[in-house]
């Protein structure tokens, strides 16, 4: 029986015709392991996942595997992005029992769900054997498989336990963004060693942090960082838009998936680098990396898609590597001599079968016109020869949470960027998605695919995500829709998220009851559930001037601001917000059109809100009793809801905000 055929989770249905007799999580699924006293196989992976191809076809699309896997297990199949509450526990175990994690992720389960065995990618040879030792222990040695189901449970419990709350300080944040100083790498930026992720919220947090402190070394390792990371393997030199990151320390070999998510947050990054510096080099990424999501990414219903795969017809990264041969044929002898040059492209090569991966290899943003004219004519046509070889797929399902973060990013582009229309009507189709078709019966749903919504619950982060999205959006348009929609999710998510002791679940409370309640505050690919509720909440009370948000703000980041303070690389969006409190944020309100607008947002503190409109609008309270005087646009500015003298000259307002 084929149980995934009708799954509107690309992943899933990329399984649907396997042998092995998959069952999509489900109560009927674990119904049938109790019926035949078999334990559960589940399998977590997701649509552009390299290794989860390699394991699909390697075991999962294997007969003789297959066999031994439907005769002794109930098999459950996953998306880890359509549910990131089932992963997130079965994560935490995999990482508690060896000490690693990551997909494809192999969990083996009694009937009740409780873990006992935990793994990730397995060669055939060594699935089969682990099949069949874990068949021998289920039959043997049932009492102990058992207990360590519920010794697992138990130690998964204490994980989530909420460790001391101390406030989100100034002084915390230094120490933060000394420790990340100090974990730096001053070579080729980021942190860490291979494989290394592009660290977005770690640098939101810095420009930030730059801006509150004038702290010099901040903006030094956003540049540098951004700048390698541009110029490397990592950036499509060709399109825009980011891998999800470099299997080397040097941002050279990508893993070729562009998530939606990466690319809305480092949106956010170079846009206000740019905004801050006036880098061109930030200003191009920003706005090639808005053009891959307006042109990669978009749905018919108006909202964006997942990723992009990994692999090209089973092959990794065939799409986008070349030769020097390759550049010749389709350039010509001296332009190809050109490209080749400019991209790094070796006969020997930097990737597999003396293939190289494009890096910028010198300055265009700085270089002469006819170089970047040069440049441009090669890019381009390069671009369309691309465009001639088969192509990744795309995992084009909805995720509530991803396109929050799409939105956001793409509106803060609209309003710092030139020609901003296009991002900023991209933004509020989006939105407009989501509020029409992810919110039912007042309660988010986690994906859509092909307009139809998906049973998955909202977890935190759709809620923080698309919260602050709507905000955004409420900025951009002055549309008191949005405001409200906000409001009514924040007030879901304190109603139903929250612990009652300042932070929160990841989960409703009203959800489907998995073995653990999974509440994660550190900011992993995605800023954390908390970290994202945390910022939405800032900004709507700024928005609205509702002081109880705030407060539930500062309590949830209380319970963070430990692990800030000694390890901050995880906690990045949470330090970005709480550099928001500290600023203010402050409330910039601006009666009519003008350049007021314009300076505002270009030399906005941090986590500052910007709105602008006719006085008295309706919709938006911080136009209310706020008139244009001598009939002139106005700015009002406003820190903690104590508001400094209205202005109407662009250059008194740029003093007000310089502190």
């Amino acid at each position: 029986m084929n149980r995934l055929a009708s799954a509107a989770s690309p992943y899933l249905l990329q399984h649907a015709d396997n042998p092995v007799d998959w069952w999509p999580w489900s109560a009927e699924a674990f119904a049938e392991a109790r019926r035949r006293d078999v334990p559960l196989l589940i399998s977590v992976g997701y649509a552009a996942c390299h290794w989860c191809h390699v394991m699909a076809h390697e075991s999962f699309a294997d007969d003789d595997v297959a066999k031994l896997v439907n005769e002794h297990f109930v098999a459950v199949k996953v998306d880890r992005e359509e549910r990131p509450d089932v992963d997130a526990v079965y994560m935490t175990a995999t990482q508690a029992m060896t000490g690693q994690g990551g997909w494809p992720m192999t969990v083996f389960a009694t009937p009740e769900g409780q873990p006992f065995f935990c793994g990730t990618y397995f060669p055939r040879p060594n699935f089969i054997r682990l099949l069949g030792a874990v068949r021998t222990a289920w039959r043997e040695q049932r009492d102990a498989v058992v207990r360590q189901g519920a010794q697992v449970v138990t130690a998964l419990g204490g994980v989530h336990r909420p460790g001391p709350s101390t406030p989100m300080t100034a002084e915390v944040l230094d120490a933060a963004a000394a420790q990340l100083s100090d974990e730096f790498d001053e070579g080729y930026g980021g942190f860490g060693g291979a494989p290394k992720f592009p660290p977005h919220m770690d640098l939101l947090f810095l420009l930030r942090h730059h801006q509150r402190t004038g702290n010099e070394r901040a903006l030094e390792i956003v540049r540098h960082t951004c700048e390698q990371m541009a110029r490397g393997g990592i950036y499509d030199q060709l399109a825009g838009g980011f891998a999800r990151y470099s299997v080397d320390a040097h941002w050279i070999v990508p893993h070729f998936e562009k998530m939606l998510y990466d690319n809305a947050l480092l949106l956010r990054v170079y846009t206000h680098l740019w905004r801050l510096t006036g880098d061109p080099l930030a200003a191009r990424v920003a706005r090639q990396t808005a053009g891959f999501l307006l042109a990669d990414l978009p749905t018919p219903q108006g909202g964006f898609a997942s990723a992009l795969d990994a692999d090209t017809d089973g092959v990794e990264g065939l799409t986008s590597v070349w030769t020097p041969d390759q550049l010749r044929e389709v350039l010509g002898e001296e332009d190809g001599t050109f490209a080749a040059d400019l991209f790094g492209v070796t006969p020997t090569g930097t990737f597999e079968h003396g293939t190289s991966v494009l890096r910028l290899m010198r300055d265009l943003d700085e270089a002469d016109e006819a170089v970047r004219a040069r440049a441009g004519r090669v890019i381009a046509a390069l671009r369309a020869a691309r465009a001639t070889r088969p192509q990744p797929q795309r995992d084009d399902k909805v995720v509530a949470a991803w396109n929050g973060l799409a939105i956001t990013g793409l509106v803060e582009a609209a309003r710092l960027l030139p020609d901003g229309a296009e991002p900023a009507e991209a933004a509020i189709r989006a939105g407009t998605l989501l509020a029409d078709l992810h919110l039912v019966d007042g309660r988010l749903r986690r994906v859509s695919r092909d307009g139809v919504v998906g049973a998955a619950a909202g977890v935190l982060d759709d809620y923080g995500c698309v919260a602050e999205a709507f905000c955004a959006l409420h900025q951009l348009t002055g549309e008191g829709r949005w405001l409200e929609l906000a409001g009514q999710l924040l007030d879901t998510a304190l109603g139903h998220f929250g612990d009652g002791r300042g932070g929160f679940y990841d989960t409703a409370d009203d959800a489907e009851a998995l073995v653990t309640r999974p509440a994660d505050p550190t900011d992993n690919a995605t800023p954390s559930g908390l970290s994202a509720i945390a910022a939405a909440l800032t900004t709507y009370t700024a928005l609205t001037g509702q002081p109880r948000y705030r407060e539930a703000a500062e309590a949830a980041l209380a319970t963070v601001a430990p692990i800030a303070a000694r390890h901050a690389r995880f906690t990045g969006y949470a330090c970005a917000v709480g550099e928001a409190q500290v600023s203010g944020p402050y409330e910039i309100a601006v009666a009519g059109d003008s350049a007021l607008v314009e300076t505002a947002w270009r030399l906005a503190p941090p986590g500052a809100v910007v709105v602008s409109g006719r006085p008295d609008q309706p919709g938006v309270p911080l136009l209310a009793d706020r008139p244009m005087l001598g009939g002139a646009p106005t700015a009002y500015v406003c820190r903690g809801f104590v508001c400094d003298r209205p202005v109407t000259d662009p250059a008194d307002l740029r003093v007000l905000l310089a502190g």
